[in-house]
Order: structure tokens, then C-alpha cells, then sequence
């Protein structure tokens, strides 16, 4: 399991990518589409110009698996090292643990204070964040929005 920055030259080939995700996530919020028939993502760009954000490539043997979007900002109004903006393993590389084998590689590699989001009716994103995330104790909060966020921190067992 490795990570790759997204290059300049590959952002259409992501904001391709970010569409698929955003329409499967329609299953867990409410967003609709723009009118050029997309789903609007305010802070696309920021990913490729804000020092605070990366957009990474997830890979498996050279090959693109899925995505990060990873950024700063602290739904818990919190001081944090990192937190999961969007997190996408490609629907025919699923069913395998690539997406737990990536969560676990990005904590080790990204050591500091985690802050992961989800919504709650999300069984699978559930599984996984809480699952990957356990061996560090995480505090675990219930949003009124309907979501749940991991507070943790990698780099030390037992938080």
C-alpha cells in the first residue's frame, strides 16, 4: 500500500474520480447537483494551491486504487494534525481490506492528531474508520447532523 501526491496534470483525472465518490455519497447526504450536472465541491481547488490540503492517490502495486483528500480543519474545533476530508477506494477494488490496509499505512505515515468524519448511516465507512483507528483508543462523537467523529492520536498506542 502506497500514497501518491496528485500531480497538476492528473486534477481532471481526480475531479472525475471526486464525481463518482460524491454521487455515491448522495446515499448518506443531500447534495444536488450543479448546473452543468456535477456535484459542486467548494474547495477542489484548494487541494492543488493550500500548503494544509493534499490530495492523494491511493496505490496498490503501481495502480490507482483510490483516493484521500486530506486537509486540516476541525469539525470539533479542535487544534488537529489531519483530518479525512473524502476517502474513496474504487468500487472493483473492494471486499479485498484495501481501504483498512490504507487507513492503517495513512495513520503510520501521518503521525499526529486525527479527526475523521463520517455519516453515521454509513455502516461500511463506519466499520472501517472505527476499525482502523482502534488500536489508537479514539474518543467517538455523535454530530445532530447525523454524523460520527473519530478524535484520536497515530504515532501512539492507546491514544
Amino acid at each position: 500500500m502506497d500514497f501518491r501526491a496528485v500531480t497538476e496534470q492528473e486534477r481532471i483525472f481526480l475531479y472525475n474520480l471526486l464525481q463518482k465518490y460524491l454521487y455515491e455519497m448522495t446515499n448518506y447526504y443531500g447534495d444536488d447537483l450543479d448546473g452543468e450536472g456535477n456535484y459542486p465541491y467548494p474547495y477542489f481547488e484548494a487541494y492543488f494551491t493550500d500548503p494544509t490540503r493534499q490530495a492523494l492517490f491511493i496505490l496498490e502495486d503501481g495502480r490507482i486504487v483510490g483516493f484521500i483528500l486530506l486537509n486540516r480543519y476541525s469539525v470539533m474545533d479542535r487544534n488537529i494534525d489531519h483530518s479525512v476530508a473524502e476517502f474513496c477506494v474504487l468500487p472493483k477494488e473492494r471486499g479485498r481490506n484495501v481501504g483498512l490496509r490504507a487507513a492503517r499505512t495513512l495513520f503510520e505515515r501521518y503521525p499526529g492528531r486525527w479527526e475523521i468524519k463520517y455519516a453515521a448511516n454509513n455502516f461500511r465507512a463506519a466499520y472501517l474508520w472505527e476499525r482502523a483507528a482502534e488500536v489508537y483508543s479514539p474518543e467517538k462523537y455523535t454530530l445532530p447532523e447525523g454524523e460520527e467523529v473519530l478524535c484520536f492520536r497515530s504515532g501512539q498506542e492507546g491514544g
